[in-house]
Parts: structure tokens; C-alpha cells; sequence
């Protein structure tokens, strides 16, 4: 049997007097594609992307490993290659997805997909994604190639039409094969497929370096990390940076923001509740150190956390178990708990806001995210990451930053942080008329010089002549890399070059 010579009176078999379905001899289900898209965006909503992802993809492995156990009992196959095509033809033959003829997840390019029903039904329900979503289909290409090699296969997407690609794109490795560097552990979904915000982690600064060098290593352990810094400094990113460079990379990372939920709810939110456990109890619930599994559960804010939930908590580190409200049995805690804080809780400690064994639990290792301002060097970089990936949400064209404007933001002492970088260029983003984006696209906040710097004196005609001038004696003359600290391009330091005479 060919993989091409395959169509859909082969496989199907429908018996109106049962209303039983069989797919290659599997009983089946004939869903609708709007329904599975609703479903998804409900998953989304409740268990965040990475939730959603974690369980789709294994939706779809188990697909593909019946379709696979299936396929090879019931057909008599040419060749193994042909057993091996027959699962993207299937995917056909299903209405997932149409396959550009020559290629496959294990094609030296991998496999394009010029239409998918999954990353469709995303756009549909969810939006424009910042990922790749096609995850039933990499899970349900990962159990077929599994099952037909016989080894640990994993498929990864990293072209998506969901994201605004021209195709998606699937390619298959070995298990051992998607490893992220010697002095990196191994792991199932390099970063790129779980985060972007690796993207913005990126530094010149060595205080940065160092952090995120020590996060690195921290991906390698399971130790319990302190995570400390100024509201807006990116703790949250670092926090998903460990995880994804884990081996935990492929199970669920959640978050809670310790100080959102007021203290009763807390302790429901966090180890979950049995059915009829206090009033409004109406079903069971996971918390979300359960529901975290064999993944990672960031606590943020964790300093804001009530005295009588610390205690709590610290059994559960402890023990390494934990119980739902109103029941009597404990529950293994598999989860790695990662904590976050804007506060100095050695001074809480002092004042006995903060309890001190869980200060030292929570601290086995100490990570310090410098302020902005401690990074001057990874400001205009970041601010151009931010502005391309704001502009490209709201599907406006590429603006670049004038001299004048990366002056001002270098200027400023960003008490916010990288937070407060981040929503100044979505306010440049939604309203500058570009291409260019001048000082006075900024925020108004951004407008007036820090404490303690006088106001520059002069036009802005003056002002441009002048940062243009310092920027090229910076450089020796070299007006490409005056261009790039100015965050504009060669061409438009050349205009403005010519039109201050020069």
C-alpha cells in the first residue's frame, strides 16, 4: 500500500443502525471544527496558554498513536517510508490540514502546511498568536512518528499562520536531538516554541548578564528560587525563562500574583477544595500547586502573602504534599515553585511580617533582576523590540526611532522599569504618525528630564544637531553605527544629515 493511493473510502466506515463510526478501524467522532475552536479558547481562558498547550499536544499525541498502532495492524504497507507518509495523508484525509506535496516532519525542511483547521480556529476564537498553536497537530505528528519508529519523536512548529507566517511549519527530531547547548539541560520544546519573551531578555549589560547566566544555571537544578527586584523589572520573564530551558519545559508554567486575591480565597486558589468544602463550593477544584503537575508554579508578590498562608505553604515545600479544603487525604506535590518579590523580606522578617523558615525555604537560591536604570545599555534596544512587537499587533508599519526620541528615553529614570518602557511604546506604537517617531510622540511622563538634570536648553532643531554630532564623535564618523545608537537607519541619519548641512 502507497501512501497516495489512500482516500477516505478506505478508511471510513459509518453503520447508520449503530451510529457507530470507524476511522482505519477505530471507532471515531465526527466534530465540528467551531466547536473545537470554542473549546480551545475556553482552555486558554482557564488554564493559560501554556495549559492549553500541554493539554492539546497530548490530545493529539494519543490521536497519533492510535492512528499509527491502527494503521500498521490493518493495511499492508510497500515500506516503512510509506507507513511513515501515510500519517500526513491521514492528516488530509481528516480535514486538519492541507500538505505541500514533497514535504514531511522529517524532510530536511520539515513539513509546510499551507492551511491548518487548528491554527484557523485559533485566529477565530483567540486572536492573532504570539506563538505557534498548531498543537494538536505536533502532538498528533510527535505519537504517529513515535509509534512508527519506535523511539521518543518530537515534533515542533515553528512557522505558524496563527502568528502571521506565510505557512505553518512542522519539523521532527529525536527526542535527544532538540537539546539547547552542552551546558544547557535537555529538554522537550526549545524556548522559541513556548515564549518570546526570550526576545527581550537578550542584554548588553553585564548586572543583566549575570542574571540571567545564573538563571541558566538555575534551569539545570530544581532548587526553589528567590526572584527579587523593583516592581517592572521582568521577574516574571526570568521566572519563565528558567522554566522553559528545564526539564519541565513541556508541562504547565503558572503564575498567581500572591497579593491579587484576598486571603480567603488564597488558600482555595492555591491547594484547591473539595466539593461542598464552604459555601459557594458547588464542585471540586485543583489548585494551582496541583494543577501546576510535573511543571512550574511562579508565585508573584509572594511577600504579600498573608502570615496564615505562609504557614501553608511552608508544609507544602516541606512535605512536599499538599490537601484540598475539606478533604482528609494528601495529594503528592510533583511542581517546582518559583517566588518573586518587590520587598525586602530580610527587613519583613525583622518586622514579623514575614515568617523566616519560609524566607530561608523560599531562598535556597537568591536571583536579583537589576532596575532598568542599572542597564542604560539595554534601553533602546528593548524600546525597538517593544515598538516592532506593538506595531505588529496593531498591524501598523515599521516605525523607527528618531535621535530626539531615543534621546529622551535614555534620558528618563524608568521607576517602572522595563514595565513602564514596554507600555510607553504601545502609547508611540497606537499613535505616531511615523515613520519616524519623535520626541513628542512620547508619552507626556517621558517628556519632562529626570530629578536632579536640568532641561536641556535649545530647538529641537538644536537639540537633533546636537545628538546626531555626539553620537557620530562617539563612533568616529562611522554613520552606520551612529545610526544604530540612534535607533534609526543609515538612510534617515543620511536625510538628516543633509538637511542640518552637513
Amino acid at each position: 500500500m502507497q501512501a497516495e493511493r489512500f482516500d477516505i473510502h478506505a478508511l471510513l466506515a459509518v453503520d447508520p443502525r449503530t451510529g457507530v463510526v470507524r476511522f482505519a478501524g477505530e471507532r471515531a467522532l465526527i466534530l465540528d471544527a467551531t466547536a473545537m475552536g470554542a473549546l480551545r479558547r475556553d482552555l486558554v481562558d482557564t488554564l493559560g496558554l501554556d495549559g492549553a498547550r500541554t493539554l492539546l499536544l497530548r490530545f493529539g499525541h494519543v490521536q497519533g498513536t492510535r492512528a499509527a498502532r491502527a494503521m500498521r495492524e490493518r493495511f499492508s504497507w510497500s515500506s516503512h517510508d510509506a507507513l511513515r507518509e501515510a500519517g500526513g495523508r491521514l492528516g488530509v484525509l481528516q480535514g486538519m490540514l492541507h500538505l505541500a506535496p514533497g514535504t514531511g516532519p522529517m524532510t530536511p525542511d520539515g513539513a509546510t502546511v499551507p492551511a491548518s483547521y487548528e491554527a484557523e480556529q485559533h485566529l477565530l476564537h483567540c486572536g492573532r498568536a504570539e506563538i505557534p498553536v498548531c498543537w494538536t497537530l505536533a502532538g498528533f505528528a510527535s505519537g504517529y512518528l513515535s509509534a512508527t519508529e519506535e523511539r521518543d519523536m518530537v515534533v515542533l512548529e515553528d512557522r505558524c499562520l496563527a502568528r502571521g507566517d506565510e505557512a505553518c511549519r512542522f519539523i521532527a527530531r529525536p527526542r535527544e536531538a532538540w537539546g539547547v547547548g552542552q551546558d544547557e539541560p535537555r529538554r522537550q520544546v526549545p524556548a522559541r516554541c513556548l515564549a518570546q519573551d526570550d526576545d527581550l531578555l537578550v542584554t548588553s549589560s553585564p548586572a543583566m548578564a549575570r542574571a540571567l547566566a545564573l538563571a541558566r544555571k538555575l534551569a539545570a537544578v530544581d532548587s526553589t528560587v528567590l526572584i527579587l527586584g523593583e516592581s517592572g523589572t521582568g521577574k516574571d520573564r526570568i521566572a519563565r525563562h528558567i522554566h522553559v530551558r528545564s526539564d519541565r519545559a513541556a508541562a504547565p508554567f503558572l503564575a498567581l500574583h500572591c497579593g491579587s486575591i484576598a486571603e480567603p480565597l488564597l488558600e482555595s486558589e492555591l491547594f484547591g477544595h473539595a466539593r461542598g468544602a464552604f459555601t459557594g463550593a458547588a464542585r471540586e477544584r485543583m489548585g494551582l500547586l496541583e494543577a501546576a503537575g510535573t511543571g512550574t508554579l511562579f508565585l508573584d508578590e509572594v511577600g504579600e502573602m498573608p502570615l496564615a498562608m505562609q504557614v501553608k505553604l511552608l508544609r507544602a515545600l516541606q512535605q512536599r504534599e499538599i490537601r484540598r479544603i475539606g478533604e482528609n487525604h494528601t495529594r503528592p506535590l510533583h511542581a517546582r515553585v518559583l517566588a518573586a518579590t518587590h520587598r525586602d523580606l530580610a527587613a519583613a522578617v525583622v518586622a514579623g511580617s514575614f515568617r523566616r523558615d519560609l524566607y530561608h525555604r523560599l531562598r535556597v537560591v537568591e536571583l536579583r533582576v537589576p532596575a532598568l536604570r542599572e542597564r542604560h545599555e539595554d534601553i533602546l534596544p528593548l524600546a525597538s523590540s517593544f515598538l516592532a512587537a506593538a506595531a505588529h499587533r496593531m498591524r501598523r508599519p515599521v516605525l523607527s526611532i528618531g535621535p530626539l526620541a531615543a534621546e529622551r528615553l535614555r534620558r528618563h529614570d524608568w521607576p517602572g522599569n522595563v514595565r513602564e518602557l514596554e507600555n510607553a511604546m504601545e502609547h508611540v506604537a497606537a499613535l505616531a504618525p511615523g515613520p519616524d517617531v519623535e520626541a513628542c510622540d512620547l508619552p507626556d511622563d517621558l517628556h519632562a528630564p529626570p530629578t536632579g538634570t536640568p532641561a536641556p536648553a535649545g530647538t529641537l532643531r538644536q537639540l537633533e544637531h546636537a545628538a546626531i554630532l555626539a553620537a557620530l564623535a562617539r563612533h568616529g564618523g562611522r554613520q552606520s553605527a551612529a545610526a544604530a545608537e540612534l535607533g534609526i537607519s543609515a538612510s534617515t541619519l543620511y536625510r538628516r544629515l543633509r538637511m542640518l548641512g552637513r
